[in-house]
């Protein structure tokens, strides 16, 4: 009992820090997440010129995308566990350093292996800033963990639709070797990630380990813990092979069904990325609001119809439906991410690690197993196939409706 106390009665000062949300700070993890995928974005945004330079099959195009997010998939679990035991703050900086490394081997890469090894830096940069900077956002969210995660995504999400914008602007016209002009943004990253680190090292002292009273007390047994991570697993593999269709191939598509220039092409991938950023500040402040359950059901299985259709579409509807499967897509992960976290109270960085990291993952595999399906039979038919993958969404269902439990508790 008297333990239980210690924990509530926080000191006066400590209540306000832990109550009040800190904008500047989520708006500054934010703005790094925008740099920080802006130049990841930059490898999906240059296919065409490392296919044609490096005389490339779509399996081999699949192969980086894969080498990328499965350094990043595999890592970013690892190193949540491991900053949950012992936070970092300085951590957040390195890793963009990692990012700033693989920038400039990829601008000067002299064959594949070596574009490989580019890929897989910048996966490893991703995997270290990724975990540690959704607990900064949750840190300073003041308790709305929803929003805070929506404006950590939506700066990712629009840095990471600037990436074919720039590269069509300046990549294209210039050569890949500009690319090393972007090392500029991965440094101003790293001088913010250094003030937020400053202030994460500060507010950790202060804060200490996460409190118990942040769980919902909903008694939920560990099976049914375990089975709701599952769904919410299943969920993430369809959301992100569908997007691995669109983020990886789409400029492709375009260029074969319609017949439009890479930069054409790269303008289109550059609206429907923009429309994910735009979507991803939805489902955080909304599942606040009305339950992160009703979030994820509209924004998977809501994105059926529009999908079903875009293989059939015709060059302008094809835009307006990628751009409204990007809007209601996209709302889904900050609702899925919170749901996990608060789950398993007290494992931010590994429930973080955990789902970005198989993000990734599965966007990764999806690339390369749906390259080696263009290679067969045609850029056309795999968004035939991928057309059903939002219909995985009726999985929602099994998930506990917690908030409801939390309401009756």
């Amino acid at each position: 009992m008297q333990t239980r106390v210690e924990e509530v009665q926080l000191s006066a000062p400590a209540a306000r820090q832990e109550h009040a949300t800190e904008y500047g700070i989520i708006g500054a993890i934010s703005f790094s997440h925008l740099l920080n995928d802006m130049i990841q974005s930059l490898i999906l945004a240059i296919y065409p010129i490392l296919k044609d330079g490096f005389h490339l099959s779509f399996a081999q195009v699949g192969l980086i995308t894969l080498t990328y997010q499965i350094t990043a998939s595999l890592l970013q679990p690892l190193v949540g566990m491991v900053t949950d035991r012992k936070p970092m703050p300085y951590s957040l900086p390195i890793g963009m350093g990692f990012t700033l490394c693989g920038l400039l081997l990829l601008a000067t890469a002299p064959n594949f292996t070596v574009l490989l090894v580019a890929a897989a830096l910048v996966g490893t940069g991703s995997s270290v800033f990724h975990p540690e900077s959704s607990r900064v956002a949750r840190m300073a969210s003041g308790g709305k963990h929803g929003l805070a995660q929506s404006l950590f995504q939506v700066g990712g999400n629009t840095g990471a639709s600037l990436g074919p914008l720039l590269a069509a602007w300046i990549i294209v016209p210039h050569g890949r070797g500009s690319v090393a002009w972007f090392s500029l943004a991965a440094l101003l990253a790293i001088v913010v990630l250094v003030q937020v680190s400053k202030w994460y090292a500060a507010h950790h002292a202060v804060r200490g380990k996460p409190r118990a009273r942040h769980a919902l007390d909903v008694s939920l047994t560990k099976s049914q813990v375990a089975w709701s991570l599952a769904i919410l697993g299943l969920l993430i593999f369809s959301k992100y092979f569908y997007l691995a269709s669109l983020s990886s191939y789409y400029t492709f598509y375009l260029i074969h069904k319609f017949g439009v220039s890479v930069q054409n092409a790269q303008t289109h991938l550059f609206v429907f990325l923009f429309a994910v950023a735009a979507g991803s500040l939805i489902g955080g402040p909304v599942g606040d609001r009305v339950g992160r359950k009703w979030v994820i059901w509209v924004s998977i299985l809501g994105v059926a119809p529009f999908s079903m259709l875009l293989p059939h579409a015709s060059l302008m509807w094809t835009g307006v439906l990628t751009v409204i499967i990007g809007l209601i897509l996209s709302s889904a992960f900050s609702a899925i991410l919170v749901y996990a976290q608060e789950l398993i109270p007290g494992r931010v960085g590994m429930i973080s690690g955990l789902f970005f990291g198989f993000a990734f993952g599965m966007g990764g595999i999806g690339a390369a197993v749906l390259g080696r399906i263009a290679d067969a039979q045609g850029i056309d038919y795999v968004y035939q196939i991928c057309a059903y993958l939002p219909l995985i969404g009726v999985a929602t269902v099994f998930l506990p409706d917690v908030e409801g439990r939390r309401k009756r508790a």
